[in-house]
């Protein structure tokens, strides 16, 4: 028996261009060449893309998954891709992007480090999933090098704003959502129906300049500070392959209006792994978040905003209550006023050029098993020079 645990798409010789493959207890497994002889059902594999799979819907999604797990497969089969000579792609055409702050411990954090004396969550912060709606161009793979961004700041408050290259370059370590089945413009999603329309999971690092944020953000939230790069993990683990991972979120016993009020639980028990150069700096616990991914799907569209094949939101920063448990650099050097150490001597109050970060994931899975999410990785690269 093979258990399908993640889909992606690689290229992979001799074939030419990309092909869907899955990540088995096998092996990473060509699903096209497992369908062309009658293993694999339907004909969702032949655009070397995962969109019209996840449009399908979750029928045909669990199907596969099964078809997967009874798949007969030698150590030999021809099937089975050589890891090394394989590259991952984006495995899916993004279509919306939406980044949410769902996790309570990380907001605190930020109003306390942004507005000391004040209370550190906006009025509004309890009551509704808050997001904005980011840059989908600008999403890439893992291992896609990131250039870090030039914009205006004003380091000075005291002086007229500088233009250059971001000098508080900072990480996000996130948990994003594919959807595959869309919805209708005017109709907006309940909770009940998340796992209708939602595939599966991906990890996420939304790059952020802290300091082009900081000055723009007034009054209207992140835009050119985020908007340069979010990364993505290549594979995108299924959420009923995450069954035994689902756990109840604190807004589930929260007073909430009617339409954020779940009648299953869509929270899920990962543990996240942040490190920087090879140092493990911290490991944030998603099961501490807030707001579940039900609720964001049901606010994102509560006003009639349909989401189509390939949307993509995420969770914001994880972070837990202790130190090592925060999901970006300004929280873990408090925007720089408390620099982290690294292995080799280094230390960090945000990235230099060089950096290379890595997130990765666990989930319990079944009979006591961990299940892998895998990787997002990216290394940063100088700004452009001036022209």
């Amino acid at each position: 028996m093979t258990a399908a645990l993640a889909f992606g798409v690689a290229t992979s010789p001799p074939a030419v261009g990309p092909r869907v493959v899955a990540r088995t207890t096998a092996g990473v497994v060509d699903v096209g060449a497992l369908a062309e002889r009658g293993q694999v059902s339907g004909g969702w594999w032949r655009s070397g893309m995962l969109d019209e799979f996840l449009a399908a819907g979750r029928s045909a999604w669990q199907q596969v998954i099964g078809e997967l797990a009874a798949a007969e497969l030698a150590a030999d089969d021809a099937a089975l891709l050589d890891v090394a000579d394989s590259h991952l792609l984006l495995p899916f055409a993004v279509g919306d992007y939406v980044d949410f702050y769902c996790s309570e411990q990380h907001a605190t954090n930020l109003g306390r480090i942004l507005r000391p004396g004040q209370d550190p969550l906006s009025p509004n912060w309890r009551h509704m999933p808050i997001g904005y709606h980011g840059r989908s161009g600008t999403i890439v793979v893992s291992g896609t090098s990131v250039r870090r961004p030039r914009g205006q700041r004003r380091p000075d408050p005291t002086a007229p704003p500088v233009f250059g290259p971001t000098e508080r370059l900072d990480l996000e370590v996130e948990v994003g959502y594919v959807v595959g089945v869309p919805s209708r413009q005017g109709v907006s999603v309940p909770t009940s129906d998340f796992g209708e329309h939602v595939f599966g999971v991906c990890l996420v690092n939304d790059w952020s300049a802290r300091d082009i944020q900081l000055w723009e953000g007034q009054p209207l939230g992140p835009f050119l500070g985020k908007s340069f790069a979010t990364s993505v993990s290549p594979w995108l683990v299924p959420l009923d392959i995450l069954a035994e991972a689902r756990i109840a979120v604190p807004s589930h016993h929260a007073p909430v209006l009617p339409y954020l009020v779940e009648t299953s639980l869509t929270g899920l028990d990962l543990s996240l792994e942040l490190s920087i150069n090879g140092t493990v700096v911290s490991r944030p616990p998603y099961s501490s978040m807030f707001w579940s991914p039900a609720q964001m799907l049901a606010h994102m569209t509560v006003n009639g905003a349909s989401v189509r094949t390939g949307d993509l939101f995420a969770s914001g920063t994880v972070s837990g209550e202790a130190p090592d448990t925060w999901g970006s650099l300004a929280e873990l050097s408090q925007m720089g006023a408390t620099p982290i150490s690294l292995a080799d001597g280094a230390t960090r109050t945000f990235l230099e050029d060089g950096d290379e970060v890595v997130i990765s994931a666990t989930a319990p899975g079944p009979d006591g098993a961990v299940l892998s999410l895998g990787e997002v990785r990216g290394t940063v690269i100088p700004a452009i020079p001036n022209s």
